[in-house]
């Protein structure tokens, strides 16, 4: 009988302790504060689908400069990045040679118009004679064949002599437009050709993007496409519209060359600068979120939606696939849709299901 009683205790005071283990846990579920969270609900908002390109910034007014003539520099006028007008003297090359070739022409010349002017005067003298009947038609002749070969001989001296006047002033390198000077490689003394590269000119307006776009957006690229130019923080510098798309391919790049005039100021893109370009080829409607709802874990992005209704709402852990970036948002291409309330506030400390109140006003 105490046997019995021993083990009705033991049963009983068993019973009592798993009671007691029970009872705090459902409590504690129970019990379990929503935390106040920001939330944003979905829209769709039109997404541009785009590509980003290198792009290369040249000026439609670009010159490098070589000689015409060869020769030793007898002097440079100016430096690098000076601001030069058209029509300025750069460098000069010795002209002495061309000087005496010149010089030359020109004694050619007045030699060339004497005879000229004596057989002038000869022509009328012989026309007077032969009308006369003084001189015979064959005197006359050779008169009229004698001035036209003076005449000839003065004429080709004149052009000659205009010829070497204008080969003298390639003596002088002047800028072909206003511009600004580039780099200068050569110096005073140096003996140049016409392969010679003295420097360049460049007009820093009238710039145009070059971007070569692959071989596979052949389909798409086409003239009035919307292009963005950004620096390499991303910062945007202009919008423009491709406005020259190349009829063939570059077999070097295999790519497709496009231009899209540029009407940034010359302090923000200068000639040969080398920038980000964004080709927009269409705009889609898409969800977008806060970058800040976005947690990232294992190299999967996602998001907490706040499901429920009432005053009872539990945070779900989402799965999304993000696309490009819109000003501080992420456009997502799945996994959310438009009416999903997404948590943008407190995301650190949230674990899948737990309850959650979102704040009003957000």
């Amino acid at each position: 009988m105490k046997q019995i009683l021993g083990i009705g205790c033991f049963v009983l005071l068993g019973l009592a302790v798993t009671g007691c283990e029970k009872k705090p846990a459902a409590a504690a579920g129970a019990g379990m504060q929503a935390m106040p969270v920001q939330t944003v609900t979905v829209a769709l908002q039109p997404v541009p689908q785009s590509s980003e390109y290198v792009a290369t910034i040249k000026s439609r007014r670009s010159a490098t400069m070589q000689p015409q003539v060869d020769g030793r520099l007898t002097g440079i006028q100016v430096r690098s990045g000076d601001h030069v007008k058209a029509g300025q003297a750069l460098m000069k090359i010795d002209p002495e040679h061309q000087v005496a070739t010149v010089e030359s022409a020109r004694a050619t010349e007045r030699q060339k118009k004497a005879f000229y002017d004596y057989n002038t005067s000869e022509i009328e003298r012989q026309h007077k004679l032969f009308e006369a009947g003084v001189t015979s038609r064959d005197v006359y002749e050779q008169a009229q064949q004698a001035f036209g070969n003076t005449k000839a001989d003065y004429e080709s001296a004149v052009e000659l002599r205009k010829t070497q006047e204008e080969q003298l002033a390639y003596y002088t390198i002047r800028a072909p437009f206003e511009g600004v000077v580039g780099d200068i490689p050569v110096h005073v003394g140096d003996y140049v050709a016409p392969a010679t590269v003295l420097t360049t000119v460049d007009e820093n307006k009238d710039l145009e993007a070059y971007i070569y776009v692959p071989t596979e957006r052949a389909g798409q690229v086409r003239l009035g496409l919307d292009v963005e130019l950004m620096d390499d923080s991303g910062q945007l510098l202009d919008k423009t519209k491709i406005d020259f798309l190349s009829p063939q391919v570059e077999s070097t790049l295999q790519g497709i060359l496009v231009k899209a005039p540029v009407r940034a100021s010359p302090e923000l893109l200068r000639n040969a600068q080398m920038i980000k370009a964004r080709v927009i080829w269409s705009t889609t409607p898409m969800a977008v979120i806060p970058v800040l709802a976005v947690t990232r874990q294992g190299g999967q992005s996602f998001v907490f939606v706040a499901q429920g209704q009432g005053g009872h709402f539990t945070a779900r852990q989402t799965s999304v696939t993000l696309g490009d970036t819109v000003g501080n948002s992420y456009s997502v291409t799945s996994g959310l849709k438009a009416g999903d309330r997404v948590v943008v506030s407190s995301t650190q400390f949230l674990v899948n299901g737990m309850p959650v109140m979102p704040l009003p006003g957000a």
